[in-house]
């Protein structure tokens, strides 16, 4: 579904990202993760287009992404709140980007519907802009948006940050039917270690921009992560 072939960023001579080869197959829940710098959002940005590649490249369902724009349509994220809209309320927000995804507004309500629980009534019919929502609120709504329209691909950048401890596990429940059950690709990015191995299937770890390690998730990954990172601090 997702090949990285020879990708590399480079910043004023610095290389913050260089992964050889990276394939991703449709239906994998993957979860990218390690310490601040690592290039964990630098991949995300290079898989959605919105930085370009020193050199290589991501195909994502047989389409170069910096290439051709036809990945978009399968394709959704939520990296952080710059992509919302400050000034519109949610209901403006969700409906808009159903338009944008060819859905209608009963289409949109029925991805509303499964957020009902996790919006704990703080969110739809109160009046509010999406910028003066609170942090958590504001990712709720951005995940909630990248679920419209029936993507194939799920990019979320930390999303279980700023989430209070019921929206987590709501969260989780969704992600993983949507992986396991209806076969959609997720890509994960999380500083938080017990959450990524809950949902993620699959678990890489980049360090200083390279992959280190490569793991199918079983009951000993998170030991393994804890032990890895806990030794990465003594260095």
């Amino acid at each position: 579904m997702i090949s990285t072939s020879n990708l590399s960023k480079v910043y004023n001579g610095n290389t913050v990202l260089n992964i050889e080869s990276l394939d991703i197959p449709k239906g994998q829940s993957f979860g990218l993760v390690g310490n601040n710098g690592a290039g964990k959002t630098t991949y995300f940005s290079l898989l959605l287009d919105l930085i370009r590649p020193s050199s290589g490249h991501i195909v994502s369902n047989t389409i170069q992404v910096n290439k051709s724009e036809d990945w978009k349509p399968f394709t959704t994220a939520f990296i952080d709140e710059s992509f919302l809209i400050g000034y519109l309320t949610p209901e403006e927000y969700f409906y808009f980007i159903g338009e944008l995804r060819g859905q209608n507004r009963a289409d949109v309500n029925k991805v509303l519907d499964r957020f009902e629980d996790l919006f704990h009534g703080e969110i739809l019919n109160k009046k509010k802009y999406l910028r003066d929502l609170s942090k958590g609120n504001q990712k709720k709504v951005g995940i909630a948006a990248a679920l419209i329209g029936h993507p194939e691909v799920i990019v979320l950048d930390e999303p279980f940050a700023n989430l209070d401890p019921t929206t987590q596990i709501r969260l989780k429940a969704i992600l993983k039917d949507l992986a396991q059950k209806q076969g959609v690709t997720i890509l994960i990015s999380s500083h938080d270690l017990l959450h990524v191995t809950d949902v993620c299937e699959r678990i890489v770890v980049l360090h200083k921009g390279e992959i280190i390690k490569d793991l199918i998730t079983n009951e000993a990954t998170l030991k393994e992560l804890e032990a890895h990172f806990a030794n990465q601090s003594l260095v």
